[in-house]
């Protein structure tokens, strides 16, 4: 594997923002490049355009649909920018990507040619199980499931001491009274 790059800059989100119509970018590379999944949680589907992350390199999860980026020199994740995505948005993108990552501040280079936009992204920040990260991702083949899940994670979102995403997730793709995983 290459050497690491430099760290990222991370972002503590403000529990209220003094501007609440800002707007922000967000850099996405995995479950959140799907429609469906934006439309479920933002209840719309953000304008965006595709674009390149240099410097990070996408794995897969064992065990997890979804999948994670970490830095790593001369290394590329393709992904797209989303563009627009309010404060109360950002705050729902936070939440579903839980404890697992990291917001932080990143240059992602756009793909139709245009210089190096900043935009937020999650990074993988789940150290507790080494090995973890493995591989080249892919998505669609689970992706009527996770779409099924993030409608669990939002209606959770409603209750007033709602599941984390990852308790969500974990209760939906385990087998009821087991301990085994539904995915492998």
């Amino acid at each position: 594997m290459s050497s690491i790059a430099p760290s990222t800059v991370v972002v503590a989100p403000p529990p209220h923002s003094d501007q609440p119509d800002s707007l922000h970018n967000v850099f996405v590379y995995g479950t959140l490049l799907a429609d469906d999944i934006l439309r479920v949680l933002l209840k719309r589907i953000p304008q965006s355009s595709s674009a390149v992350l240099h410097g990070y390199q996408r794995f897969s999860i064992r065990g997890r649909v979804y999948p994670a980026i970490l830095p790593v020199e001369n290394e590329r994740v393709t992904g797209k920018v989303l563009f627009g995505i309010t404060n109360p948005e950002l705050y729902i993108l936070d939440m579903f990507e839980d404890v697992e990552y990291e917001k932080s501040v990143v240059e992602a280079s756009l793909l139709d040619g245009s210089d190096k936009l900043r935009a937020l992204t999650y990074v993988w920040n789940n150290n507790r199980y080494p090995g973890f990260l493995y591989g080249e991702w892919n998505f669609e083949s689970r992706m009527d499931e996770f779409v099924q899940m993030t409608g669990r994670f939002v209606e959770e979102l409603q209750l007033p001491e709602p599941k984390s995403r990852v308790a969500t997730y974990e209760s939906f793709y385990h087998k009821e009274g087991g301990d085994s995983p539904l995915i492998t």
